[in-house]
């Protein structure tokens, strides 16, 4: 049995496991707001990342994905504003004095101390703004202010702190997250970090986000673009003192389960939190011979710039919707589909059905739709979220550099 009772820490914060501390300022990279934050392990952590899959890839990403290949990590220096990203041999070595300053602060061994970047790209990384700041960074500060100091775009701050007990001890989980534009599957304009003070291995926790991942972050999409700098890693210092969780076992089971909850949750707010969004879209596909099928249906309805402007628009289009089912390389029986919006048939059989018009044009008044899709062909489900398509959207993104 790996069902949990899963508790979520009202006041929690990425700090809030065990033997973790943070802290987050503003230095100078942005106007007013934090811009400059960082998390601390009392101890060497295992850690796991994913990354993303643009060829392109920031500085930042590039020395960290070097770093943690030892497999522990005991902190992560963070900027936002500015990406570090396509600016030549100079961008890694600012990366590099970021990593470097941070570990001689914390009086760290180097390899012990990863970087995140997000911002703008293709700006030279203001460096002795961020060297100035780390130095102004509490090891015991503002850690709820961490949420803060890694946002761009983001309108709210997206975190999340649970607990469960797993083999008799109370483990604590927390999620931070930043991102709402330039989100699609591979990762995306986004970060994401995780504490917790589980005791499990490096390998088998990299293990756990990899599969994670698959049906959390890589189901995000806002505008079909993948940035240059996602960076999800996910740090366990096992201060628990929990028995070490091993693989095939009921609390390995019980610790993925808890590593969705924080991902699943950090990927619907950042989707709901999309640059200008004004609705967040989930879409369930249900009925799918394989769940890659499934998954790759929802997520291209839900990224279907048609489908979101419709949304955007209140407009039960549900041809935008089917035509966007139909466009991927998934084989269905195009005669027998079944659509739902906010749980009203509107396609059954693949015959448009009467609906009350004016029950669902209420529902599509509502800040959170909701597409169910059954393709009838076996039993494999899938999910992907996302939001509608706005002027504000057009707006953000036609004056982002200026």
């Amino acid at each position: 049995m790996t069902d949990l009772n899963i508790n979520i820490i009202e006041d929690g914060h990425i700090a809030t496991p065990l033997g973790f501390h943070a802290d987050g300022q503003h230095v100078g990279l942005k106007h007013k707001s934090k811009d400059l934050g960082w998390i601390i392990s009392d101890v060497p952590a295992s850690v796991a990342g994913v990354f993303t899959t643009n060829q392109i890839q920031a500085a930042p990403v590039q020395l960290t994905k070097y770093t943690i290949q030892s497999g522990q990590l005991q902190a992560i220096i963070v900027n936002s504003g500015n990406a570090n990203a396509v600016t030549g041999p100079i961008g890694l070595q600012h990366a590099k004095e970021m990593q470097q300053v941070t570990a001689d602060v914390l009086n760290l061994p180097t390899d012990l101390v990863a970087v995140a970047s997000t911002g703008i790209i293709g700006q030279v990384l203001p460096i002795e703004k961020v060297t100035h700041g780390i130095h102004q960074l509490k090891a015991t500060g503002n850690a709820p202010a961490f949420a803060q100091a890694i946002m761009t775009t983001d309108t709210l701050e997206k975190h999340v702190t649970i607990s469960a007990e797993i083999s008799g001890t109370t483990i604590t989980m927390s999620g931070v997250a930043k991102g709402s534009g330039m989100l699609h599957p591979n990762m995306a304009t986004m970060l994401a970090f995780i504490t917790t003070d589980a005791n499990i291995n490096s390998d088998l926790l990299q293990k756990s986000l990899s599969d994670d991942v698959e049906t959390s972050f890589n189901q995000i999409t806002i505008d079909g673009d993948t940035s240059t700098n996602d960076t999800v890693l996910v740090m366990a210092n096992g201060q628990a003192n929990n028995p070490e969780i091993l693989a095939d076992t009921v609390a390995y089971a019980q610790f993925t389960q808890m590593l969705h909850y924080v991902t699943e949750y950090l990927a619907i707010h950042m989707a709901k939190d999309g640059e200008g969004a004004t609705k967040l879209i989930s879409v369930h596909t249900n009925g799918a011979k394989e769940m890659n099928d499934a998954r790759m249906i929802a997520k291209k309805v839900v990224g279907s710039s048609l489908v979101k402007a419709a949304i955007f628009g209140k407009d039960p289009n549900w041809g935008r919707i089917i035509a966007a089912i139909g466009a991927t390389s998934v084989i269905i029986n195009p005669q027998n589909i079944d659509i739902k919006i906010n749980n009203i048939a509107v396609l059954l059989a693949s015959q448009p059905v009467s609906y009350d018009e004016q029950m669902l044009a209420q529902e599509l008044e509502q800040d959170e739709i909701t597409i169910d899709i059954d393709l009838h062909s076996g039993n494999a489900t899938g999910k992907a979220w996302g939001c509608d398509l706005t002027y504000e959207y057009v707006k953000i993104n036609a004056l982002y550099t200026t």
